[in-house]
C-alpha cells in the first residue's frame, strides 16, 4: 500500500506562484510515475502534469505548459509542482497520483494511488 500526502496549496493573487509538494510513503520500492491532476466541483478530474521515475521525461497539459514545472526527488520520495503566473482558472483541488506502470498517462484511471488533495485558489 502507498500513501500520498500533498501540501503547499493556498490562496494567491493572479500572477503569483505556489509550489505543491507530495510525499509518498509505504511500499514505494519499485519505480513509478508521478502525476498531478486537478478538479473543480461539477467537473471531471483534469490532467496537469506527469513525470517519469528518472525525472528525464515530463508532460504537461496545454493549459499549464510554460507556467508549471514538475520535478521529483526520489531520495525524499517527493514530487513537486512549481506553479508560476497563476490564473483564476487554475483554481481547483490539486491531487497527487502514483502510477505503478510505465508511461506518462493523462487518464486518471491509469493511476493506482491518490492523495487527499490540496486546495489552490487564485484571486483576480
Amino acid at each position: 500500500q502507498v500513501q500520498l500526502v500533498e501540501s503547499g496549496g493556498g490562496l494567491v493573487q493572479a500572477g503569483g506562484s505556489l509550489r505543491l509538494s507530495c510525499v509518498a510513503s509505504g511500499r514505494t520500492a519499485r519505480s513509478y510515475v508521478m502525476g498531478w491532476f486537478r478538479q473543480v466541483p461539477g467537473k471531471e478530474r483534469e490532467f496537469v502534469s506527469a513525470i517519469s521515475w528518472s525525472g528525464g521525461s515530463t508532460t504537461y497539459a496545454d493549459s499549464v505548459k510554460g507556467r508549471f514545472t514538475i520535478s521529483r526527488d526520489n531520495a525524499k520520495n517527493t514530487v513537486y509542482l512549481q506553479m508560476n503566473s497563476l490564473k483564476p482558472e487554475d483554481t481547483a483541488v490539486y491531487y497527487c497520483s502514483l502510477r505503478l506502470g510505465l508511461g506518462l498517462m493523462s487518464n486518471p484511471s491509469r493511476y493506482d494511488y491518490w492523495g487527499q488533495g490540496t486546495q489552490v485558489t487564485v484571486s483576480s
